[in-house]
């Protein structure tokens, strides 16, 4: 399964990444908006946002690369590990 994660704290992009291994996924993580972010998220299976730590720009920019597409979004005001931890046990079991 291959997660996007934007938003976040900078600090965090290693432990969000080895968060995702665990759970057998591969991940991208953004917790800036940068110019080419719109094509550098693809097509994820998993859109997961922060939307704590991200602006509504950022937010809207990454919700309208995925449409049309199947991926699952998921929003999460907290950008903690164990909020990640509780999206991907949701996400990866089901």
């Amino acid at each position: 399964m291959s997660v996007v994660i934007v938003g976040g704290n900078d600090c965090m992009v290693r432990k969000y990444k080895e968060i995702c291994e665990e759970y057998k996924c591969s991940a991208k993580v953004f917790t800036h908006m940068k110019t080419d972010l719109k094509r550098k998220i693809g097509c994820p299976d998993l859109l997961v946002l922060f939307t704590g730590t991200m602006s509504h720009k950022m937010a809207k920019c990454a919700i309208s690369e995925t449409k049309g597409l199947q991926t699952k979004i998921e929003r999460s005001h907290s950008s903690s590990a164990s909020a990640l931890k509780n999206i991907l046990e949701f996400h990866v079991n089901n």
